[in-house]
C-alpha cells in the first residue's frame, strides 16, 4: 500500500515538472518566434522603402516627358488640322529622336478621340501609328484632368509598361489631344533577380504584375469582384495574359501588419513572413516573400533552452531525495550529482551560445541588401555603423577592413573628410552637422557633384525604432538624360524665338524690369491680374443673362476659379514684398469684432459647400494690430482648417490673457504629427493627407503667416492630435479703445429700378485692351453710357472735346512711365472740375493704397469683383448726387 502511494506521488510530482516544462517551453517558442519575426519584418519593411525609392526614382525620371513634349509647337499643329503624309513621317521621326534621347520605351502623339496619330516606333510591325486608344485610362485621365497614368500590356507591341499621359492644350486651355510615354519596368524586374527573396508588385485591384519570380506573375492575390473583371475587360489592361489565383494560408499575424503564411499555389518551400508597402501614388502594393526557416529555428532553440532550464531544479529535487533516502552514500550521491549538473550546465551554455549565433546571424542585415543597386549603410540610434552593402564600399572606396559593425559612423566621415569628400569649410562643422540630421530624424534628399563629374543622389530616412538608413545611387546617366532634355527644349525655345520677334522684346523688358525684385514681381502679378479681372467682369455680365439653374452653377464655379488664381497670385506676391522689406506694419487700435465677424460669415459659406459647420464665438475685445495683416493671418488660418478637414467643424474665438488677447482657429482636420509641425511654416510645403479638394493650395499660407507674424511682433500657436484636428493661434497685444471711431453705418440700399448707374456717363481709362473691354461690357449691361480710352494722350483727346462723365474709372498703371494720378490733374484741367473717380490697380500693396487715398480717391484693388465695382460706384453717384442738390438748396446734407 505504502509502493504504491510512492509510485502515485511520484507519478503526479513528474506529470507537473512535464506540464511545467512544456509551458516554458511553449512561452519561449512563441516570445522567441514574435521576437525574431519582428527583426525580420523591420528588416523587410526597409528592404519595401528602398525598393520603392528606387521604383519612384525610375518612375520620375520619365514623368515630366509628355509635359515637356506637349508644350511643342508643331505637335500641337498636327493636332488641330490633321497632318499629310510628309508631316505624319517628320512627327514619327521627331519621336524617334526623343525616344533615342531619354531612352523611353514608347512615344505616342493621340489626337481628340484617342487615334494615334504618330509613334517612335511607327517603322516596326508592332507600330502604334492608327491604333486607337481611347478606350485606355490613361488617356481617358489626361483627356478629363490633364494627366493620366496606367499600367498595361501594350496592345500592338504586347510588351508591358507604365503609361503616362499629359494633354495636349490649345491657346484657350481646350484639349486637343493627348501625348504619352510607356515607361518599361524592365530594368527594375532585373535588379530584382539578384536578391534571394520573392518581390511582388500589385495593382490596386490584387494582380501581381512584376516580380522577380516568374511562377508569381499575373498571379490574383484576391478573388476579383464582378466589376473589377468587366473593368480588365473593357481596358484590355492585361491583354493575352492568363490571370491564376494565388493561394496561401495565413499561420499568423504581427503587430505591424506582415504575415506568416504558407504559399501553396505556386508552391513555395517552408513558411514565409509576407510584407507589404502601399504606394499611394499610382494605387500599387509592394510585397516581400522571405522565409521565415531561420526564425522558427531560433524559436526552437530558445524552446530548448527554456526547456533545459528546469534541469537544475529537478536535480535538486531528487538531490533532496536521495539524502533523505541514502543519508550513508552521501558523499557518493552529492560526487555523482555535481558532475550531472555540470553536464546539464554545459548542455545549457551550449544552448545559449547557439541561440547568441542565432540571434547574430538573424541580426545581420548585410546579405539582404546586396541585390540592392545603390549604395546603403544603416546606423542605430546610438549613430553605430550596423549594416552596409557593397555597392556603399565601391561607391566610396572604402579600403578593406574600415567598415565594421558597431563602429561609430562619425569614424567614416572623419575618413571622408580626411579625403575631401564633405565639400569646402570647416570639418567639424560638417560633420557635427550631419550627425545633428541623423539624430532629428528627419528624411532628406539631396545631389552632390563629386570631383570625377559623377552624381551621387543622397536619400536618408528615419527607422521605426530608431536609428538612420542612408541610400547612395549614382544618377549620372540620369543627369545626362536631364541635360538631353535641356537641350531639346532649349532648341524648341530658340526656334520659337526667331519664328516670334515679339517675344523677343517681352524677354528684353522682363530682364530689364528684374532690376528690383520686388518690382519685378508688382509688376508680372499686374500684368497676369488684368485678364483675370477681365475674365470676372465678363463673367459678372454672364451671370446677369443665366436664367440660374447648371449654367449659373458653371458660372459661379468659373469665377471660385478665378478667386483660386487671385489667392495664388496674391500670395506669391506677398512673399516677394515681405522678402524684400517692401511690406510695411500699421499698428493701430482696432476692435475685433467686425474683422471676426466679416470672416466668420466669408468663410462660413465655403465651409457650409463643402459639408463643414463654422461656429463663431463674438468678442468685444480691443486690439493693436495691423487690420489688414490681422486679417492675412486668419484668413489662412480658415482657410487652411477648411481645407484639411474632411467632415465635422472649424470654430473660431478667443481666449483673454493678462494683457493680450489669443485668437484661435480650432478645426476636426487629419492633424499634424509632431515630426511635421515645423516644416508646414516652409514655403511650397504641403501636409501629404491624400485630400486636395480643389487644388488650390500652394503650400504658401502657413509661410505668409509666420513671416506676418514676425513683422508684427505677434506670437503664432500650434497644437495639433493626428487624426482628431489642430489648434492654430495668433497671440495679440490688448489695445486702447479710448479714441477708436464707430464705424459709419449704410444709409439705405438701392435696387436695380431706382440705380444710380442707369443712364449715367462712365469713362474707363485703361491700356489693357481686355480689361477695357470687359469693363465696358460689365457697365453697359448695368445701364450705364460708356466712353473707353487707352491711356493718357487718348484720355486727354477725348477730355478736350467733351464734357466731365459722371463717374471716372483711372487704371493707376498707365504703362511704364505714367500713372492714373499723374494723368487726373490734367483731365481735372481740361473739364474745369474733378469727377467722382476710382482708381483700380493690381499692385495691392499698403504703399499703392495709401497713396490713393491721400489724393482723396476711392481704391479697387484687381481683379474687382462685380459686386464689390457695383456698389463703390453706386456709393460714389449717391454722395455726389447728395452734394449737387445741397448745394442747389444752399445748404448741406445731414
Amino acid at each position: 500500500m505504502a509502493i504504491s502511494f510512492r509510485h502515485g506521488k511520484t507519478a503526479a510530482v513528474a506529470a507537473l515538472l512535464a506540464a511545467g516544462i512544456a509551458l516554458s517551453a511553449l512561452l519561449a517558442y512563441r516570445i522567441a518566434l514574435r521576437h525574431a519575426l519582428g527583426n525580420l519584418a523591420e528588416d523587410s519593411a526597409q528592404q519595401l522603402q528602398l525598393q520603392s525609392l528606387a521604383l519612384q526614382r525610375l518612375i520620375d525620371r520619365y514623368r515630366v516627358l509628355p509635359g515637356t513634349l506637349a508644350l511643342d509647337p508643331e505637335l500641337r499643329a498636327a493636332l488641330v488640322t490633321p497632318p499629310d503624309a510628309a508631316t505624319q513621317h517628320y512627327l514619327n521621326v521627331k519621336l524617334e529622336h526623343a525616344n533615342g534621347v531619354t531612352h523611353a520605351s514608347t512615344l505616342t502623339l493621340l489626337d481628340r478621340d484617342g487615334l494615334a496619330l504618330a509613334a517612335n516606333n511607327w517603322r516596326e510591325p508592332s507600330s502604334n501609328v492608327g491604333h486607337r486608344y481611347d478606350f485606355r485610362p490613361y488617356f481617358q485621365q489626361a483627356v478629363a484632368k490633364g494627366l493620366g497614368t496606367f499600367y498595361a500590356v501594350g496592345i500592338s507591341t504586347h510588351v508591358p509598361g507604365y503609361f503616362i499621359a499629359e494633354a495636349v492644350k490649345g491657346a484657350k486651355g481646350e484639349v486637343l489631344g493627348v501625348i504619352s510615354v510607356k515607361v518599361p519596368l524592365g530594368e527594375l524586374e532585373r535588379e530584382w533577380l539578384h536578391g534571394e527573396d520573392t518581390l511582388l508588385l500589385s495593382d490596386k485591384m490584387g494582380i501581381v504584375f512584376l516580380t522577380n519570380r516568374n511562377e508569381w506573375e499575373f498571379r490574383e492575390l484576391a478573388a476579383l469582384r464582378p466589376d473589377e473583371a468587366a473593368r480588365l475587360e473593357a481596358t484590355r489592361q492585361y491583354e493575352g495574359q492568363q490571370l491564376r489565383p494565388a493561394r496561401y494560408r495565413t499561420l499568423d499575424e504581427l503587430d505591424d501588419g506582415s504575415l506568416l503564411v504558407r504559399a501553396t499555389e505556386p508552391a513555395m518551400r517552408g513558411p514565409l513572413l509576407w510584407t507589404s508597402l502601399s504606394l499611394p501614388l499610382e494605387g500599387w502594393t509592394l510585397h516581400l516573400l522571405r522565409s521565415a526557416s531561420r526564425s522558427l529555428a531560433t524559436a526552437r532553440v530558445a524552446a530548448a533552452v527554456a526547456a533545459a532550464a528546469w534541469a537544475p531544479l529537478i536535480f535538486f529535487g531528487l538531490f533532496l531525495q536521495q539524502r533523505r533516502r541514502l543519508i550513508q552514500h552521501r558523499l557518493q550521491s552529492r560526487a555523482e550529482l555535481e558532475r550531472l549538473v555540470a553536464h546539464y550546465t554545459g548542455e545549457l551554455r551550449s544552448a545559449q551560445d547557439s541561440v547568441v549565433q542565432a540571434a547574430e546571424a538573424a541580426a545581420s542585415r548585410n546579405a539582404s541588401l546586396e541585390h540592392l543597386p545603390q549604395g546603403v549603410s544603416v546606423v542605430d540610434k546610438e549613430l553605430r555603423l550596423v549594416a552596409w552593402n557593397t555597392r556603399y564600399q565601391e561607391i566610396f572606396k572604402f579600403p578593406p577592413g574600415l567598415l565594421r559593425a558597431g563602429m561609430p559612423i562619425e569614424e567614416v566621415l572623419r575618413y571622408n573628410a580626411r579625403l575631401g569628400r564633405l565639400g569646402p569649410g570647416s570639418v567639424e562643422e560638417a560633420i557635427q552637422r550631419r550627425l545633428d540630421h541623423m539624430r532629428s530624424g528627419s528624411a532628406h534628399m539631396f545631389e552632390r557633384e563629386r570631383p570625377d563629374g559623377s552624381v551621387l543622389e543622397i536619400r536618408g530616412n528615419p527607422l521605426p525604432g530608431g536609428g538612420f538608413v542612408t541610400s547612395f545611387a549614382d544618377i549620372t546617366a540620369y543627369k545626362a538624360a536631364a541635360r538631353e532634355l535641356r537641350n531639346l527644349a532649349t532648341t524648341l525655345e530658340q526656334r520659337i524665338e526667331e519664328r516670334t520677334r515679339d517675344l523677343e522684346a517681352a524677354k528684353a523688358e522682363a530682364e530689364r524690369a528684374n532690376r528690383s525684385k520686388t518690382r519685378f514681381v508688382a509688376a508680372a502679378v499686374h500684368d497676369l491680374l488684368q485678364p483675370l479681372n477681365a475674365a470676372r467682369m465678363y463673367v459678372g455680365v454672364l451671370r446677369g443673362h443665366l436664367p440660374g439653374g447648371d449654367d449659373r452653377e458653371l458660372a459661379d464655379r468659373v469665377e471660385s476659379a478665378l478667386e483660386a488664381q487671385d489667392e495664388l497670385l496674391a500670395s506669391l506676391l506677398d512673399i516677394a514684398r515681405l522678402e524684400a522689406g517692401a511690406l510695411a506694419a500699421k499698428p493701430v487700435d482696432l476692435p475685433l469684432e467686425p474683422l471676426l465677424t466679416g470672416l466668420a460669415r466669408q468663410f462660413g459659406i465655403l465651409a457650409q459647400s463643402r459639408g463643414l459647420v463654422l461656429h463663431y464665438v463674438p468678442s468685444h475685445a480691443m486690439v493693436h494690430s495691423d487690420p489688414l495683416l490681422l486679417r492675412r493671418i486668419l484668413q489662412n488660418f480658415l482657410s487652411n482648417a477648411i481645407h484639411y478637414t474632411p467632415r465635422g467643424r472649424v470654430l473660431l474665438g478667443c481666449r483673454r490673457g493678462h494683457d493680450s488677447v489669443r485668437i484661435e482657429v480650432w478645426d476636426t482636420g487629419v492633424g499634424i504629427p509632431a515630426t511635421k509641425q515645423q516644416a508646414i511654416f516652409e514655403e511650397f510645403r504641403r501636409l501629404d493627407t491624400g485630400i486636395d479638394r480643389d487644388g488650390r493650395s500652394a503650400g504658401l499660407g502657413l509661410s505668409i503667416v509666420d513671416r506676418i507674424a514676425r513683422l508684427l511682433g505677434h506670437r503664432i500657436g500650434l497644437r495639433s492630435w493626428p487624426e482628431r484636428g489642430s489648434v492654430f493661434s495668433v497671440t495679440v497685444p490688448l489695445g486702447d479703445p479710448v479714441g477708436v471711431a464707430e464705424p459709419a453705418k449704410p444709409n439705405g440700399t438701392v435696387t436695380d429700378e431706382d440705380s444710380p448707374l442707369r443712364g449715367c456717363s462712365v469713362w474707363c481709362v485703361d491700356d489693357a485692351p481686355q480689361v477695357r473691354e470687359a469693363t465696358a461690357a460689365l457697365l453697359r449691361h448695368w445701364g450705364c453710357e460708356v466712353t473707353l480710352a487707352d491711356g493718357a494722350e487718348q484720355a486727354l483727346a477725348l477730355a478736350h472735346a467733351n464734357a466731365a462723365p459722371d463717374l471716372l474709372l483711372l487704371d493707376y498703371q498707365l504703362g511704364d512711365e505714367h500713372t492714373g494720378l499723374d494723368l487726373l490733374p490734367r483731365l481735372a484741367m481740361q473739364w474745369g472740375k474733378q469727377p467722382p473717380t476710382i482708381v483700380l490697380s493690381a499692385q495691392k500693396d499698403p504703399q499703392t493704397r495709401t497713396r490713393v487715398q491721400e489724393a482723396g480717391l476711392r481704391f479697387l484693388a484687381k481683379p474687382a469683383t462685380p459686386a464689390a465695382l457695383r456698389a463703390m460706384m453706386s456709393q460714389m453717384l449717391l454722395a455726389s448726387l447728395g452734394e449737387a442738390r445741397a448745394a442747389n438748396d444752399g445748404s448741406f446734407a445731414p
